[in-house]
């Protein structure tokens, strides 16, 4: 049976003059080697055998169409934008793989792929058939095809199916996540529009109405300032909060820090609010 060694640290107790003290001792222990994974080997070699197919296609094509191009251009442009042949169906297996737990999404970068495939194919054999060499631009075109059939048994090796009602729960959760992470930028433009808006009414609002209603006013009376604190726009993080303070005319650090306390942070420290607020 095969073995393998591996280390293994512990505390023990050590005395030296009497004093005991805990201290880490390390023993090599032989433990049996595990069987080899050929399902995993297979699977890398599946992967890697892909990779090379993908890479000398790209290769080949850039060559050929930026061969057929040159005949009109400069060869430096002309090799440029043959790269953008097969790396166009190359980008769109990506976004397939990416999008691989939802059918409808999917779709269309799996369609979008096969005609650029077409495509790429079309101009590698228009580039041997100008060159009269009918059979080798046949032959390179088909380079293409079966370096995306490699990569799409490779997608499939590492594919993980889903019946449809785990597809649906798959599905519902994704939603679920994707509308928090949307409400965001929602939240933060909402802030920012709202502090707007209460600068643009409080522009439009003279001084001296502005101090004969006190509720209008809403001074801070903390800080003695005359600028009125801004309007509360739900959940702020103190680098929010600081933003809108700051929009709203607030700029005394004590004043900032104070908004802050009310609407972000209880526990926030001023030297973080200060470097927000020089940043801001």
């Amino acid at each position: 049976m095969k073995t393998r060694r591996i280390e293994r640290t512990r505390l023990v107790p050590h005395t030296v003059d009497g004093e005991t003290e805990m201290v880490l001792d390390t023993e090599i222990l032989e433990v049996p080697a595990p069987p080899a994974d050929w399902d995993q080997r297979v699977r890398t070699a599946v992967t890697a055998g892909a990779a090379i197919l993908v890479t000398a296609s790209l290769v080949w094509t850039t060559t050929s169409v930026g061969e057929l191009l040159s005949r009109s251009t400069v060869a430096a442009v002309a090799y440029t934008a043959g790269v953008a042949f097969d790396a166009s169906w190359i980008l769109c297996m990506g976004a397939e793989w990416l999008l691989r737990y939802d059918p409808d999404r999917a779709a269309l970068p799996r369609r979008a792929g096969h005609a650029a495939l077409a495509v790429s194919m079309g101009a590698v054999y228009a580039n041997g058939h100008l060159s009269g060499e009918w059979t080798v631009g046949a032959v390179g075109a088909a380079v293409s095809a079966l370096a995306k059939g490699g990569w799409m048994i490779a997608m499939r090796v590492h594919a993980r199916p889903l019946d449809a009602r785990t597809q649906q729960w798959v599905a519902k959760r994704r939603a679920s996540v994707d509308g928090q992470l949307a409400l965001i930028p929602i939240r933060r433009e909402l802030q920012r529009g709202q502090a707007m808006v209460d600068a643009e009414q409080r522009s439009l609002v003279s001084p001296d109405r502005g101090s004969a209603d006190p509720d209008q006013s809403r001074l801070d009376p903390q800080s003695g300032s005359a600028s009125p604190l801004p309007t509360l726009a739900g959940p702020m993080t103190v680098k929010d909060a600081v933003r809108t303070a700051k929009d709203s005319g607030i700029t005394d650090p004590d004043a900032v820090l104070r908004y802050v306390h009310q609407v972000a942070d209880a526990n926030a420290k001023a030297d973080t609010v200060n470097r927000y607020l020089r940043g801001a």
